[in-house]
């Protein structure tokens, strides 16, 4: 299992707390969201003041300044992470920056905008995040085809998640066909993990019924361990083999979402319970401070899981609740939430650019 720090902000890059991270707590990956960039340039500190002095005396707009603010922390903590990359061979050392969440629901406008990333921050480390809405799964493909790696994010439902791999395995095959070094493609599939337990919860709260107890709390974990399930089917396919023989690399499964949201539940609950070969856990720093502190790593707690991880979700339907549901909520506030962030990010940069530009200027 590699461990990847979910945060990043530009203080963590000039007080050099990300490479001691990396130096010290095994950190080997960086993904951000658009929430993480909100908090972090929206915050109190100072540390975006020069840059966007800068912006607005070049008069950009504020979309144009939010992807150079964003794209430049990424590219920052990229050469970081460098090191880790050479070290690793491509595998890790890896640094996502994700395409502007009001795209999530066009396929063409999520490919030009991904190309568009990986053009401006131009590091061979870095991961672009697609959402996987059912029209990031063509974009998925395209950008693949392009030689682009890619991290796949808003994975909720095992279906989906199939959707995933097989976007994924189409656009390498296409990448192929154009002539692009398949060894040299990179990605990993954000299935997330602890929003699942909050949303079944709060239905199962509901019930108020001894099964509805004793049920809570357990389905998160066992969608992730169906979803590396489904991941062992398709990486050992004749499809897959077929890629792998021409240089491809296997698309990982990233547990994302892993902090604990339920104060009851022990806060390594999301690590511990979802070790196993070849996956990724990304994580806030508080999650990777408790698992450094107190956190039991068992060895493989996901292989040889599945017939009772199929129990406890077949179990939700038994008590009324619809997992095609619950999944197709996740998935929608998913999106609202990053569009929300997005737009808060849009709004406070557009008041910092107009306090910086020069007199009779404004922010476009």
């Amino acid at each position: 299992m590699a461990i990847w720090l979910d945060d990043l902000s530009r203080t963590r890059l000039t007080t050099g707390n990300l490479a001691e991270l990396v130096r010290d707590k095994h950190v080997v990956g960086v993904t951000t969201n658009p929430t993480i960039f909100q908090k972090a340039i929206g915050g109190s500190s100072d540390a975006y003041d020069a840059q966007l002095r800068d912006l607005a005396v070049r008069g950009v707009t504020v979309d144009e300044a939010v992807r150079m603010m964003t794209a430049a922390d990424v590219r920052e903590a990229a050469d970081v992470l460098r090191p880790v990359y050479d070290a690793s061979n491509g595998r890790d050392g890896r640094v996502s920056i994700e395409v502007d969440p009001r795209l999530a629901h066009d396929t063409e406008a999520t490919i030009a905008e991904a190309k568009q990333l990986a053009w401006l921050v131009d590091r061979p480390n870095t991961l672009i995040k697609i959402p996987a809405t059912l029209a990031g799964l063509p974009a998925i493909t395209a950008v693949i085809a392009e030689g682009i790696s890619v991290n796949v994010t808003l994975i909720f439902s095992l279906e989906r998640y199939r959707g995933v791999m097989d976007a994924f395995l189409t656009g390498l095959e296409q990448a192929k066909a154009n002539g692009h070094d398949l060894s040299q493609i990179e990605s990993v599939a954000s299935f997330f993990v602890s929003r699942v337990d909050t949303e079944i919860d709060k239905r199962l709260d509901k019930l108020a019924t001894p099964e509805a107890k004793a049920a809570k709390s357990k389905a998160a974990v066992a969608n992730a361990q169906l979803a590396y399930q489904a991941y062992e089917e398709v990486f050992s396919s004749d499809r897959w083999k077929a890629l792998a023989e021409a240089g491809a690399k296997p698309q990982r499964p990233l547990w994302a979402s892993t902090g604990v949201k339920d104060p009851s539940l022990d806060d390594t609950l999301y690590v511990v319970e979802l070790v196993a070969p070849g996956t990724v856990n990304t994580m806030p720093e508080a999650t990777l401070n408790a698992v450094a502190d107190h956190g039991v790593i068992r060895g493989d707690t996901v292989t040889g899981s599945y017939a009772a991880a199929q129990a406890a979700i077949d179990g939700l339907a038994g008590l009324g609740i619809s997992y095609d549901d619950v999944v197709q909520v996740l998935e929608d506030e998913g999106v609202e939430k990053f569009e929300a962030s997005w737009k808060e990010l849009l709004d406070t940069v557009a008041v910092s650019l107009a306090k910086f530009a020069p007199k009779g200027g404004s922010a476009k």
